[in-house]
């Protein structure tokens, strides 16, 4: 546990949506190690009730939210209001890859929208309600979104999964800009693979062999963790960052794009 001098988010409120599990639960024990009350959102019930239990309840609640319905984004942060009574922090993580290779020939449109209701609708309405909740009550607060290191790069598979990376990184550049005035910082992270649960389910792969097909593409030596990334989303979300705003903090260990290859399904 973070000793109570080197608690960065004392007093915080934050939401992490597709907390339940993977980078989301890492970031949500995180920020909870810091002093923050954290609501964990998500559709993995189980999990999620389990996660904010073991974290512990006074300080750790779970709310179930599909991001892609907007009445759903609108109650988890009112419900959070009425909980803690602000939102300091709003961590959009909640994402899903894509269900077939897209090939641009041959292009999946149902598939396409099933990902951008969850990439890129939900979430721009977890950055409108977070916003709007802030504004509401003049917090000066951390809006962090997912991004992914395909938000700056192509790629000749899982390319509605790419687009819908530079459509969050359009979304946080541009909201970074309008919310800024309101003392409202927007930024996002763009981790590099990391051998999640939905990482490895999507790919059929144990953890230890997405980590090893993965490992080539960084420039420093070793694995790329979901504790890294959680850690760079506390530094964006502390006031560690407080004149960090529209920036994109990539963190997979010094991209290597020519050894860039999603493995086959």
């Amino acid at each position: 546990m973070t000793s109570s001098a080197l608690k960065k988010l004392e007093g915080k409120v934050a939401i992490v949506t597709g907390g339940a599990s993977g980078i989301g639960e890492e970031t949500a024990r995180r920020f909870s190690s810091h002093g923050a009350k954290v609501v964990i959102a998500d559709i993995q019930d189980e999990k999620g009730r389990d996660l904010a239990e073991s974290i512990g309840s006074r300080c750790c609640t779970f709310i179930h939210c599909d991001v892609a319905d907007e009445q759903q984004v609108m109650s988890l942060v009112q419900s959070t209001l009425q909980l803690y009574g602000k939102l300091d922090i709003m961590f959009s993580n909640a994402g899903v890859f894509s269900s077939v290779e897209q090939d641009v020939l041959d292009f999946d449109v149902s598939a396409f929208e099933r990902l951008f209701a969850v990439n890129v609708k939900g979430m721009a309405l977890c950055v409108k309600y977070g916003a709007r909740a802030m504004v509401d009550n003049n917090i000066k607060g951390s809006i962090i979104c997912t991004a992914s290191n395909y938000a700056t790069i192509g790629s000749d598979m899982y390319i509605d999964y790419t687009m819908s990376k530079h459509a969050v990184l359009g979304l946080v550049r541009s909201a970074s800009k309008q919310l800024g005035a309101h003392g409202i910082r927007v930024n996002c992270v763009s981790p590099g693979a990391v051998a999640t649960p939905m990482v490895c389910n999507t790919f059929g792969r144990s953890e230890e062999e997405i980590e090893r097909m993965f490992e080539p593409t960084s420039s420093l030596k070793g694995v790329l963790k979901a504790k890294h990334v959680a850690d760079a989303v506390v530094f964006l979300a502390s006031e560690d960052s407080e004149f960090v705003n529209g920036h994109n903090l990539a963190v997979d260990g010094g991209l290597n794009p020519l050894q860039l290859t999603p493995p086959a399904k």
